[in-house]
Order: C-alpha cells, then structure tokens, then sequence
C-alpha cells in the first residue's frame, strides 16, 4: 500500500514538474474582448515579437476573448499568465480565489492621474442632451464583468439620475464590448451607452485614451455624431495581472519589462494601452479595494 502511494506520488510530481517545465518555454497572453479582435491582435504582436528574449521563454501567445470572462476563467483556470484587466474584472477573479493572479502594474494618465472615467454617450441627432432626456428610454452597458460600461455606472447612476437604473430606464441591455455598443448606440439599438474614456484633453477628440479615442483612432467613429450626457466618478485604471504561480524570476522579468515598455518601445506601449499615457506604476490588491467592496455588494462575484 506504502509502495503504491508513494508511486501515485512520485509519478504526480513528475507531471507536476513537467508541467511546470512547459509553462516557463510559452507564455500566455489573454486579451479581453470589446474589441475587433484582429485590432486586438494586431495591437499586442510587439508582445510576440519581443517578450520571449526579455523574459525566457520560447514563444508568446495572444489568447483574444470573445468576452470579458473568458480572460477571466482563463486566468482563475490557470490556463493564462498575463492579461490587462478592467478593475471589476479584476474584482470577480480576487472574489472568486483571491491568489489566483497578483495585480502588478497600473498605467498613468497625461495628467498623472491613476483613473479614468465611465462616460455615458447619445447620438447628437437624438435630440437627447441630458440624464434627464433619458428617462423611460434605452440604455446600453458594454460587458457585466467591465468597471466603466456596467458597475460603476450600475453603483453611480442613481445619485445623479435620483433613482435605481432598473426604474429610471425603461429598458437596459449589453452592447457586447465597448467597441460594438459605441456602434449600436449610433446605429439607435440603445439611446445611450456608457464607455470609457480618460476624461483628459477634448471629448471631441475621444479624450487621451480609452475606448472612444481608439475609435476615433482607428477612423470608426465620429465624435460629432455623439453628445457627452455624464461622466461618472474618477475609477481606479485596471491593472496588470500576472499568474501568482509564475516563478519569482519570469514575474520579475515581466515586470520590469513593461516599466520599460515606455522607453524602449513607446509604439508598442500605446498600441498595448490604447492611446496616451506616461508610464506604469505599481499597485496591489488594496488599491482596487473599493471596487472589490462595491462589486460584491452589488453584482457580487
């Protein structure tokens, strides 16, 4: 019997062992969804191309999600090493097992701030230019598991619109990604939708950064056919998450490597982040404390 369990054991340690081998020559990538995803993977190639000497493996590969949550389960299934989050998806994982990634990193605005906002966007032509239009109309959120398009504004809204969302709307749904319900917002599926958007420089011009400048960006969106009708609170930037079962080493490789990502390839730093920032900075779990409490209490994980 001994001799039986202590086969079963060695043999589960090789596996182990094996396993472990494999994950130190490929390093996984997971790219949430809420964009074209040839866009996505078009964007994070410079990871492919560069990450393998900066952190010693034999290859990097893009894993794009048709959603939030499939980065997400890959992440709390161990089958992904790295993705950048929003803080509410972030917030599911900690809820869900909270050792399973470590946030390492957070980007800096222009104007060094650590937040951003969710903005809530109409066509100008709708002839809606304020919360109050809105009433008993349709109002569009991009992902449940996103900060700016669904739980800050599910937590927010009704101190400015004096009412639960599920009230005040006369009905509300999900776009689909960011991307997508900015279009179904000017095709009129919804009347409104909320994204996201630094809240630095001009709305004419999308912001510095964020969903609406990428679109800008990429020519598909113009942001004289949208009005502005709220801004939300400043919400902490979502940061960037590591597998906690990575060893020491690739972790501190990797880190170090995005610190200085800014410097040795600002053209692959933008295309990564999605627009103008100034670097990184580190953070930790206590730093999405609040969105963790807010989510949990509302939308739980």
């Amino acid at each position: 019997m001994f001799k039986k369990a202590l086969l079963s054991a060695v043999a589960l340690f090789a596996l182990t062992g094996h396993a472990q081998a494999e994950e130190l020559k490929e390093f996984r990538v997971g790219i949430i969804g809420g964009e074209n995803e040839a866009d996505r993977l078009r964007n994070y190639q410079c990871l492919v191309d560069k990450l393998p000497a900066a952190i010693g493996v034999e290859k990097v590969s893009l894993f794009p999600a048709a959603d939030y949550d499939g980065v997400i389960q890959g992440l709390l299934g161990g089958t992904l090493d790295y993705a950048e989050l929003g803080a509410s998806g972030y917030a599911k994982i900690y809820l869900a097992k909270a050792d399973a990634v470590e946030p390492i990193l957070t980007t800096v605005q222009t104007d060094g701030s650590t937040g951003y906002h969710s903005i809530m966007v109409a066509r100008k032509d709708s002839g809606i230019t304020k919360l109050e239009d809105l009433k008993g109309k349709k109002l569009g959120f991009a992902d449940p598991d996103s900060t700016s398009g669904y739980l800050v504004p599910l937590v927010t809204l009704p101190e400015a619109i004096g009412a639960p969302v599920k009230e005040y709307f006369g009905e509300t749904g999900f776009g689909g990604g960011h991307e997508n319900l900015v279009l179904e917002v000017v095709k009129g599926t919804f009347d409104a939708g909320t994204t996201f958007g630094s809240g630095v420089g001009e709305f004419k011009d999308g912001y510095t950064s964020g969903n609406l400048r990428k679109m800008v960006d990429k020519g598909i969106v113009d942001m004289n056919d949208l009005v502005e009708l709220w801004k939300s609170p400043l919400i902490p930037n979502g940061p960037i998450v590591v597998r906690t079962a990575l060893n020491g080493d690739m972790k501190a490789k990797f880190k170090q490597f995005m610190i200085d990502l800014p410097k040795t390839d600002a053209a692959c730093f933008s295309a990564i982040q999605g627009g103008d920032f100034t670097g990184f900075v580190e953070v930790n779990s206590e730093f999405y404390k609040p969105i963790i409490d807010a989510r949990k209490a509302t939308i739980g994980g």
